[in-house]
Protein backbone atom coordinates (compact mmCIF):
# COMPACT_ATOMS: atom_id res chain seq x y z
CA UNK A 1 0.00 0.00 0.00
CA UNK A 2 1.21 3.52 -0.69
CA UNK A 3 1.61 5.99 2.17
CA UNK A 4 -1.49 8.10 2.74
CA UNK A 5 -2.08 11.39 4.51
CA UNK A 6 -4.71 12.27 7.10
CA UNK A 7 -6.59 14.26 4.47
CA UNK A 8 -6.54 11.30 2.03
CA UNK A 9 -7.85 8.99 4.75
CA UNK A 10 -10.72 11.25 5.77
CA UNK A 11 -11.77 11.78 2.14
CA UNK A 12 -11.75 8.01 1.42
CA UNK A 13 -14.66 6.91 3.62
CA UNK A 14 -17.62 5.59 1.65
CA UNK A 15 -20.03 4.32 4.31
CA UNK A 16 -20.30 7.30 6.63
CA UNK A 17 -21.05 10.98 6.30
CA UNK A 18 -18.34 13.56 5.65
CA UNK A 19 -18.96 14.91 9.13
CA UNK A 20 -18.43 11.49 10.70
CA UNK A 21 -15.25 11.01 8.66
CA UNK A 22 -13.99 14.40 9.81
CA UNK A 23 -14.51 13.48 13.49
CA UNK A 24 -13.21 9.92 13.57
CA UNK A 25 -9.89 9.34 15.33
CA UNK A 26 -6.90 8.48 13.14
CA UNK A 27 -3.79 6.51 14.04
CA UNK A 28 -1.07 8.78 15.38
CA UNK A 29 1.76 6.79 13.85
CA UNK A 30 1.05 7.34 10.14
CA UNK A 31 4.60 8.63 9.54
CA UNK A 32 6.09 5.53 11.18
CA UNK A 33 4.04 2.89 9.35
CA UNK A 34 5.83 0.42 7.10
CA UNK A 35 3.49 0.96 4.16
CA UNK A 36 5.18 -1.67 1.97
CA UNK A 37 4.07 -4.33 4.47
CA UNK A 38 0.41 -3.29 4.42
CA UNK A 39 -2.41 -4.34 2.12
CA UNK A 40 -4.70 -2.05 4.09
CA UNK A 41 -4.47 0.39 6.97
CA UNK A 42 -6.62 -0.87 9.82
CA UNK A 43 -7.05 0.56 13.30
CA UNK A 44 -9.38 0.39 16.27
CA UNK A 45 -11.09 3.36 17.88
CA UNK A 46 -9.67 3.52 21.41
CA UNK A 47 -12.50 5.80 22.56
CA UNK A 48 -15.21 3.44 21.22
CA UNK A 49 -14.07 -0.17 21.67
CA UNK A 50 -16.71 -1.55 19.30
CA UNK A 51 -15.49 0.47 16.29
CA UNK A 52 -12.65 0.04 13.86
CA UNK A 53 -11.68 1.38 10.45
CA UNK A 54 -10.04 0.14 7.27
CA UNK A 55 -8.55 2.16 4.41
CA UNK A 56 -7.19 0.44 1.31
CA UNK A 57 -6.62 0.88 -2.37
CA UNK A 58 -9.34 -0.64 -4.55
CA UNK A 59 -8.97 -0.45 -8.31
CA UNK A 60 -6.67 2.57 -8.05
CA UNK A 61 -8.85 4.51 -5.59
CA UNK A 62 -8.50 4.90 -1.85
CA UNK A 63 -11.53 3.43 -0.04
CA UNK A 64 -12.21 3.73 3.67
CA UNK A 65 -14.91 1.97 5.69
CA UNK A 66 -16.15 2.10 9.24
CA UNK A 67 -16.75 -1.21 11.02
CA UNK A 68 -18.53 -2.30 14.18
CA UNK A 69 -18.04 -5.46 16.15
CA UNK A 70 -19.44 -6.89 19.38
CA UNK A 71 -17.54 -5.98 22.51
CA UNK A 72 -18.44 -9.36 24.02
CA UNK A 73 -15.33 -11.48 24.65
CA UNK A 74 -15.15 -15.15 23.71
CA UNK A 75 -13.55 -17.76 25.88
CA UNK A 76 -9.87 -18.52 25.29
CA UNK A 77 -10.63 -22.11 24.25
CA UNK A 78 -12.75 -20.91 21.31
CA UNK A 79 -10.79 -20.49 18.04
CA UNK A 80 -11.89 -18.62 14.92
CA UNK A 81 -10.37 -18.00 11.49
CA UNK A 82 -10.09 -14.64 9.77
CA UNK A 83 -11.88 -14.64 6.41
CA UNK A 84 -9.28 -12.36 4.83
CA UNK A 85 -5.85 -13.71 5.85
CA UNK A 86 -6.92 -17.19 7.03
CA UNK A 87 -5.15 -16.80 10.38
CA UNK A 88 -6.69 -18.62 13.34
CA UNK A 89 -6.83 -16.92 16.74
CA UNK A 90 -8.02 -18.06 20.16
CA UNK A 91 -10.65 -16.20 22.15
CA UNK A 92 -11.61 -12.81 20.77
CA UNK A 93 -8.72 -12.64 18.27
CA UNK A 94 -11.22 -12.82 15.38
CA UNK A 95 -14.43 -10.77 15.38
CA UNK A 96 -17.47 -10.56 13.15
CA UNK A 97 -17.18 -6.99 11.90
CA UNK A 98 -20.07 -5.32 10.16
CA UNK A 99 -20.01 -2.34 7.83
CA UNK A 100 -22.96 -0.23 6.74
CA UNK A 101 -23.62 -0.46 3.03
CA UNK A 102 -23.03 2.54 0.84
CA UNK A 103 -25.72 5.07 -0.03
CA UNK A 104 -29.41 4.69 0.69
CA UNK A 105 -29.08 1.01 1.63
CA UNK A 106 -26.71 1.97 4.45
CA UNK A 107 -28.97 4.81 5.57
CA UNK A 108 -31.80 2.23 5.67
CA UNK A 109 -29.72 0.16 8.10
CA UNK A 110 -28.41 -2.55 5.75
CA UNK A 111 -24.96 -3.91 6.50
CA UNK A 112 -22.53 -6.64 5.50
CA UNK A 113 -20.30 -8.64 7.84
CA UNK A 114 -16.97 -10.42 7.67
CA UNK A 115 -14.77 -12.27 10.16
CA UNK A 116 -11.51 -10.31 10.58
CA UNK A 117 -8.51 -10.40 12.89
CA UNK A 118 -9.59 -8.11 15.72
CA UNK A 119 -6.21 -6.34 15.68
CA UNK A 120 -6.55 -5.81 11.87
CA UNK A 121 -2.96 -6.97 11.32
CA UNK A 122 -3.83 -9.43 8.53
CA UNK A 123 -1.08 -8.05 6.27
CA UNK A 124 1.57 -8.69 8.92
CA UNK A 125 0.38 -12.25 9.62
CA UNK A 126 0.48 -13.18 5.93
CA UNK A 127 4.01 -11.78 5.55
CA UNK A 128 5.27 -13.44 8.74
CA UNK A 129 6.02 -10.02 10.32
CA UNK A 130 3.71 -10.76 13.24
CA UNK A 131 3.28 -14.18 14.81
CA UNK A 132 -0.14 -15.36 15.98
CA UNK A 133 -0.68 -17.82 18.81
CA UNK A 134 0.64 -21.34 18.12
CA UNK A 135 -1.36 -23.03 15.36
CA UNK A 136 -2.53 -19.68 14.02
CA UNK A 137 -1.02 -20.00 10.53
CA UNK A 138 -1.16 -23.22 8.56
CA UNK A 139 1.58 -24.38 6.22
CA UNK A 140 0.43 -23.47 2.72
CA UNK A 141 1.59 -24.50 -0.74
CA UNK A 142 1.00 -20.92 -1.97
CA UNK A 143 3.91 -18.50 -2.02
CA UNK A 144 3.78 -15.45 0.24
CA UNK A 145 3.07 -13.31 -2.84
CA UNK A 146 0.10 -15.54 -3.73
CA UNK A 147 -1.19 -15.35 -0.16
CA UNK A 148 -0.89 -11.54 -0.29
CA UNK A 149 -2.87 -11.47 -3.53
CA UNK A 150 -5.54 -13.75 -1.99
CA UNK A 151 -5.77 -11.44 1.03
CA UNK A 152 -6.25 -8.40 -1.22
CA UNK A 153 -8.89 -10.22 -3.31
CA UNK A 154 -10.86 -11.31 -0.23
CA UNK A 155 -10.90 -7.76 1.13
CA UNK A 156 -11.88 -6.37 -2.30
CA UNK A 157 -14.74 -8.88 -2.46
CA UNK A 158 -16.02 -7.66 0.89
CA UNK A 159 -15.76 -4.01 -0.20
CA UNK A 160 -17.67 -4.81 -3.37
CA UNK A 161 -20.55 -6.17 -1.23
CA UNK A 162 -20.91 -2.74 0.37
CA UNK A 163 -21.92 -1.25 -2.98
CA UNK A 164 -24.27 -4.09 -3.98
Amino acid sequence: MRAVSEQDIRASFVNCSKGEAKRLPLPRDLDERRWDDLDFLGWRDLSAPDRSYIVTELRGELVGITLRFPSQQRGFLHRSMCSVCLTTHPGSGVSLMTARKRGQAGRDGNSVGIYLCTDLDCSLYVRGKKTPAPGGRFEESLTVEQQIERTREKLAGFLDLLAA
